[in-house]
């Protein structure tokens, strides 16, 4: 691809923005923002992969991997500005899934211990867990808000946090995983992964391309499943004070 059909892609950005301004959308802004970021965020991950790929150097694939974590958590804990100490629960969250996958990844041997393996795998893994984290919080907050008076009734019928706190907890769980086991339930037939298809445009083998999609869609699974468990499990007993009491946040406040 040359820079001019590159410059010529960005009528695909023109679309939404002229759709946005004709609409009144008021998304303008922030499409710009997000397209200005993408370009500079991608040249100079660019630049970085290759020289981390080429050192070899396991100092940098773990300060690279650090990187992720930190703009992952920094994005996500917005959705989560309610729950004391969000930030560090997304951090651990996103450190156990990683630490969790590639020790199963590297000890069985599924994947070489090298750069070009550990780095995209581990992009796609913080990447779809933060995903995963933003619609958990979203969703959590939204129905401890909405359900909140049917928490404190449960509380003063002597329940405990865990169980006043049950059905919003399970039904957030539930909504941001749904996403994830729908889209495997249409991969290849409404979908085609864009790593497949970049392997297959590449020169791979379609077969070979197939199996190692496979696993990162088995990979994802895992990592949307114990996203939104864990993180469920560690936000909860913040919204609670020492005697078992709903603590007010700022959106209390300001309804």
């Amino acid at each position: 691809m040359s820079y001019l059909t590159l410059a010529l892609s960005l009528i695909f950005v023109l679309i939404p923005l002229l759709l946005s301004k004709t609409l009144h959308l008021g998304l303008e802004k922030d499409t710009i923002i997000a397209t200005v970021r993408s370009i500079i965020q991608l040249i100079a991950v660019g630049f970085i992969l290759t020289f981390v790929f080429e050192s070899e150097s396991y100092l940098f694939i773990t300060l690279m991997i650090a990187l992720m974590i930190g703009a992952a958590t920094h994005n996500a804990q917005k959705k989560g500005v309610s729950i004391k100490g969000i930030i560090w629960k997304l951090i651990l969250t996103f450190v156990f899934i990683e630490v969790l996958t590639q020790g199963i990844l590297l000890g069985f041997q599924i994947t070489p211990p090298t750069a070009q393996y550990i780095i995209p795998i581990s992009g796609m893994v913080v990447g779809n867990s933060m995903v995963l984290s933003i619609l958990f919080l979203n969703r959590f907050t939204a129905e401890m808000q909405t359900q909140k008076k049917e928490t404190e009734l449960l509380l003063s019928l002597g329940g405990t946090p865990k169980q006043a706190v049950h059905m919003p907890l399970i039904q957030s769980i539930k909504a941001s995983l749904i996403p994830t086991i729908e889209s495997q339930k249409t991969i290849g037939l409404v979908q085609l992964p864009g790593m497949m298809s970049g392997q297959i445009i590449a020169g791979a083998n379609p077969i070979q391309a197939v199996q190692f999609q496979l696993l990162i869609l088995f990979l994802l699974l895992t990592t949307a499943a114990i996203t939104s468990i864990m993180l469920g499990f560690l936000s909860y007993p913040s919204l609670f004070n020492e005697r078992m009491q709903l603590i007010k946040t700022k959106m209390d406040e300001e309804n």
